[in-house]
């Protein structure tokens, strides 16, 4: 896999690494918070081998890695290429036999009420985008009365921002194009 580009994120402590082919399909994302989750997936894996790595988040042709703050990009940059470079998209799937990542969606509160496909049409159309473009995301876990449960992931999971102005954001955006009671919570 060739490294493309390797971009700072608004997080202090996350990396973008874009990289010259899919890794996931379209908003497939996929979010390992530590190494057991990563068990079944290589290169997550060998990720979470090297000192300092609490995060790792796949999401079409790019990774962000999330440390601890106790490193030096410049040298941690270079023991996280390697590997990057090493894997075949095979090593960074996690379409694996067994892989039990991500959320069950019939487990998750309130993923019946009619307001969610137009909640995930804005989230998807306004949000995201710009999101992926700071290296993270989000998911939605749930809605239960007016309160819409979301975590986030990849840079975003750990920055600042994301628990002040974004999420104030996100809300006011939801609030104006799907329901004024709406009320986001980061869990």
């Amino acid at each position: 896999m060739k490294i493309v580009e390797i971009e700072p994120t608004p997080n202090p402590n996350a990396m973008k690494f874009v990289v010259d082919q899919p890794i996931t399909m379209g908003f497939v994302t996929h979010q390992f918070e530590d190494e057991e989750s990563a068990e079944q997936v290589p290169l997550a894996k060998e990720l979470f081998g090297i000192e300092h790595v609490i995060s790792v988040y796949f999401a079409d042709r790019w990774i962000t890695v999330t440390q601890d703050g106790g490193a030096d990009w410049a040298e941690l940059l270079r023991e996280l290429a390697d590997p990057i470079r090493d894997a075949s998209r095979e090593d960074a799937s996690p379409e694996v036999e067994g892989f039990g990542g991500g959320d069950d969606i019939e487990d998750m509160p309130g993923m019946d009420d009619p307001r969610i496909p137009e909640i995930e049409a804005v989230i998807e159309e306004h949000i995201l985008p710009f999101l992926q473009g700071d290296g993270g995301g989000l998911r939605i876990v749930g809605l239960v009365d007016d309160e819409l449960m979301i975590r986030y992931e990849g840079a975003c999971g750990t920055c600042p921002a994301s628990v002040t102005g974004t999420l104030m954001a996100i809300e006011n955006l939801l609030q104006v194009e799907v329901d004024p009671e709406l009320i986001v919570t980061n869990v």
